[in-house]
């Protein structure tokens, strides 16, 4: 394999994965990093951050109905959602195609990766960025969690893996600013990685999430682009209640939404947080 011809991620210190390049659509240095788009046989456009495949046309649907659904249909009357990250606009199309939520502000830290993602990357948001309930903030996630005054329902942490810019945003005060902004029956989710290969990412957000929520869990999907396992989401919410919520009611909530999704489903969001053991020993 030549260079020329594949991308390969070296995310990990013993294992990389190498995804042909068929076409290299964009390819350069933003203030904060190095970002590519290129075409790949299976996975269509593929959207990378220094080589690391952030998310692809073909599968990121699995991860963004992932950590949008559950928690939305999780708590059943999410009306205000905050999400960090996600200027890819993936996530804010999926949180909006609930119409029972209200208003969606969405903080992402580099205004470029909207801008190019709007162009290269335009069937991610699909729509998204003109829908007015959506409020973009440009800022840093930290930054803005730690200022922030108002409460959601349902906070989505989409951020890249804890290093770089992104490394902020796994810290316990930034988690706790995170709590703070919840409301009484509210829900956050983060993006933790794959805990076969990222095992400390997850054991240190569910030690913050165990000192500031009454309910600390995680749940997992396979996101074929992220590789080694399934990936793990983080969970945590003043009450136990959302995690709970019975099959019966989550099928009758996603009826009501009528939302057309192709990896969630009511059966999935239940068995989802069904853990193995290698990932069970993870929690603190």
């Amino acid at each position: 394999m030549s260079d020329q011809t594949w991308n390969t991620e070296r995310l990990h210190a013993h294992y990389a994965q190498s995804l042909r390049v068929d076409e290299m659509l964009y390819d350069s240095n933003t203030e904060h990093q190095r970002l590519k788009v290129f075409q790949n046989g299976q996975f269509g456009r593929i959207l990378t951050l220094d080589d690391v495949v952030q998310t692809t046309e073909g599968d990121n649907f699995i991860y963004h109905e992932m950590l949008t659904h559950v928690p939305i249909l999780a708590h059943g009357a999410a009306k205000r959602v905050l999400i960090i990250g996600g200027g890819d606009g993936g996530m804010a199309r999926e949180a909006l195609r609930h119409t029972s939520v209200e208003h969606v502000t969405m903080v992402e830290i580099d205004a470029g990766v909207v801008d190019f993602s709007k162009e290269y990357l335009p069937m991610l948001s699909d729509g998204a960025f003109d829908d007015p309930r959506l409020n973009l903030v440009i800022n840093d996630g930290a930054l803005f969690m730690k200022e922030n005054t108002e409460t959601f329902d349902v906070i989505i942490v989409d951020s890249t893996d804890p290093i770089g810019p992104g490394e902020v945003l796994f810290t316990d005060t930034f988690y706790g600013h995170a709590a703070r902004s919840l409301s009484e029956n509210g829900i956050i989710v983060t993006q933790n990685g794959v805990p076969f290969m990222q095992g400390d990412e997850l054991t240190g957000t569910l030690r913050a999430f165990q000192a500031l929520f009454a309910d600390a869990s995680c749940y997992l999907a396979t996101v074929p682009t992220y590789a080694g396992g399934p990936m793990a989401f983080g969970w945590g919410s003043h009450s136990d209640k959302a995690r709970n919520v019975n099959l019966a009611d989550v099928e009758a909530r996603y009826t009501a939404a009528g939302i057309d999704t192709g990896y969630y489903n009511p059966e999935v969001h239940k068995a989802a947080f069904a853990l193995p053991n290698y990932v069970k020993k993870l929690f603190p």
